[in-house]
């Protein structure tokens, strides 16, 4: 590409960004078929920006924190609008997630507990039989 020396690095390929977040290129690919990436092209080549790498960041961190492909398109769309629009949406999918994993931290304890009952009958039914 004949372009700046400053602007090409601001350039990144498909396989770039796989290695830098280890990814495979065929997430990055469905991830622009969601329309959460829009790089340009030149040909058949993807070229990516530096706001394509930061919405990257983004998603995959929205990803791993649980959120909805569908919740971080929301997110994404408020980018480059109306950022206190876009801090209300983001403190309420947090606050939607924080419930929804203590109710699964609540069920994961209660079945911790019945398994924790069931294994010390179980002990004890094996100690009597044995003894």
């Amino acid at each position: 590409m004949n372009r700046p020396e400053s602007d090409s690095k601001d350039l990144y390929a498909i396989a770039d960004l796989a290695r830098e977040f280890g990814i495979s290129t065929r997430a990055i690919r469905f991830y622009e078929s969601k329309g959460l990436l829009s790089p340009e092209r030149l040909g058949a080549t993807r070229i990516f920006r530096r706001r394509d790498r930061a919405r990257l960041i983004l998603i995959l961190r929205g990803k791993r924190l649980g959120f909805s492909l569908r919740d971080i398109s929301d997110y994404l769309s408020l980018y480059d609008a109306d950022r206190t629009q876009q801090v209300h949406l983001l403190a309420e999918k947090v606050d939607e997630r924080i419930a929804l994993l203590e109710r699964q931290r609540q069920d994961l304890e209660t079945t911790l507990g019945e398994l924790r009952e069931i294994k010390k009958l179980a002990d004890q039914r094996l100690a009597q039989q044995a003894g």
